[in-house]
């Protein structure tokens, strides 16, 4: 931020006060909400257990933060311990105390965790289309039931992220004869908001996404605004939904159907790429969709896909 300090022996003026606010205001959306949150909870873990142990969280020297991450190294993964570390970097440099991650005492601490604990992060389970069909087999038939299958549906057709299945608005959706063009504003993989744009064709099945997208917009009466909204015990439409609805949809979806597994609002995601990679579409066409810059995550799924087309049991004549 601008020292007001150096800038004038007086007292700075209004629009220089104003301008230091907007400066301010930009800067805090230099992440996205959800970070945000995760680290200032994790920040409030870490202050509190220093508080808990009598030491000193800001500026927290390095040997601090290598006890801390020592003290919780049976009670998180280290992908959580490694983002509770970020959270104290961010801390820091916003309080303008230097830190760094890559100090002996610390990375020492990260390696040997890496090493000693199991590093595979949590796989949810991928909702594939026959586990999908299943899923929607028992949908109620009110208002709520007809948009939580066109939620599910449109959420895996377009392979979408939790974030991005809430912040849909109708102005994003185009439609044509061969289906819906969608326009997908900001995402995890666009954090600033350049915008993608993916294209949900229609099938001219009961499961289609487009058809059930429209029906429901239709009986809902959404015209503009969010898609996707609460909707209460007697059919009345509310303010839009968050994150966590999206997994709670697809719990209850998949709960109702007795369906077994691991299942949370990425289960729709992991479940386009999955069923793409066994219908054998190329990776590139998938990635069309799923829009990935990390290709290595990608790949984890069509692995995943393709996991029984390359067993060769039946080879070796059991």
């Amino acid at each position: 931020m601008i020292d007001l300090s150096i800038v004038s022996h007086t007292l700075p003026s209004p629009d220089l006060i104003r301008l230091e606010q907007d400066a301010a205001e930009i800067a805090s959306h230099a992440r996205s909400a959800n970070t945000v949150r995760a680290y200032r909870n994790d920040w409030v873990h870490f202050s509190s257990w220093c508080c808990d142990m009598g030491l000193q969280a800001l500026p927290a020297p390095p040997r601090t933060v290598a006890l801390y991450l020592a003290a919780h190294k049976d009670h998180y993964a280290v992908a959580t311990l490694n983002r509770r570390l970020s959270a104290i970097a961010a801390a820091h440099r916003m309080a303008d105390y230097p830190f760094d991650t890559r100090c002996r005492e610390i990375a020492l601490v990260m390696d040997g965790l890496r090493r000693t604990k199991t590093v595979r992060q949590r796989q949810v389970t991928a909702l594939t289309t026959p586990l999908l069909e299943r899923a929607l087999s028992n949908t109620s038939k009110s208002l709520a039931g007809q948009r939580d299958k066109s939620l599910a549906l449109l959420g895996m057709a377009g392979a979408l992220r939790r974030s991005e299945i809430v912040a849909l608005e109708v102005s994003d959706l185009t439609y044509s004869p061969e289906g819906v063009r969608i326009v997908i504003r900001r995402s995890k993989g666009d954090q600033h908001g350049e915008g993608q744009v993916i294209a949900v064709a229609r099938t001219s099945t009961n499961l289609c996404p487009v058809a059930n997208l429209e029906a429901y917009l239709e009986r809902a009466g959404i015209t503009e605004g969010r898609v996707f909204r609460a909707i209460d015990r007697h059919g009345n439409v509310k303010a839009g939904m968050t994150d966590q609805s999206v997994a709670l949809i697809v719990k209850k979806l998949t709960g109702r159907a007795g369906l077994e597994g691991d299942y949370s609002g990425h289960s729709l995601r992991a479940g386009f790429a999955t069923q793409a990679a066994r219908s054998g579409v190329e990776e590139r066409k998938i990635a069309m969709t799923t829009r990935h810059k990390n290709m290595d995550v990608l790949r984890k799924y069509i692995r995943e896909g393709n996991l029984f087309a390359s067993a060769v049991t039946s080879d070796l004549g059991l």
